[in-house]
């Protein structure tokens, strides 16, 4: 199956559709969403995703806990795979191993909360983002769709030194501060020309 790309609207709809399945089963479940569905729910990157990342569980209270995604979601996102021919996992907690090494400071503060019936989402925000988008982009190259939704986001100097701070914790390869240094003046090169 090809993956399916799907936007701010449709993904709308299908959080939607999850939290209409949770509401069925009468239950609540809420999760804190990274990635390229958090930009476009924001309306911050105009593109499109082919998955829905889920770095973490909430509880009532708001406390963030790694993504053990509960069999009730995982019925409600299966099902909706089906409805609308998705892949299996389109919503998925494969970002959740960034628990390991550690999550950007301030995550749980920088969350929107949204509600899809009875579907919870914290969407992260423009600190965590750009944190997220900072590292992926080290690890994938600047001419990868990290990087090119940091250009989009287009991160002042504060925001780049904050992101630059955590993303050097995330790996201890020698050569690691030199890659950090290179995709952050990367994004300022191409940020002034804009």
């Amino acid at each position: 199956m090809t993956p399916q790309r799907f936007g701010a609207t449709l993904m709308a709809t299908l959080l939607d559709a999850v939290g209409s399945h949770l509401e069925a089963e009468g239950a609540v479940v809420s999760i804190v969403i990274v990635g390229g569905a958090a930009l476009a729910l924001r309306g911050w990157v105009p593109r499109t995703t082919q998955d829905v990342d889920v770095i973490a569980l909430a509880n009532e209270l708001g406390v963030l806990s790694p993504p053990r995604l509960p069999a009730v979601l995982v019925r409600a996102v299966e099902r909706v795979a089906r409805d609308f021919n998705l892949p299996e996992h389109w919503l998925n907690a494969a970002v959740g191993s960034q628990w390991r090494t550690g999550l950007p400071d301030g995550l749980a503060a920088d969350l929107d909360w949204r509600a899809f019936r009875a579907l919870h989402v914290g969407i992260a925000g423009r600190k965590t983002l750009i944190a997220l988008k900072l590292f992926a982009a080290v690890d994938r190259g600047p001419t990868s769709v990290h990087c090119q939704d940091l250009l989009v986001l287009m991160p002042n100097d504060d925001e780049l030194a904050l992101a630059s701070a955590w993303v050097l914790t995330q790996d201890l390869a020698p050569e690691w501060p030199r890659l950090v240094a290179e995709v952050v003046e990367h994004v300022r090169a191409q940020s002034r020309h804009r």
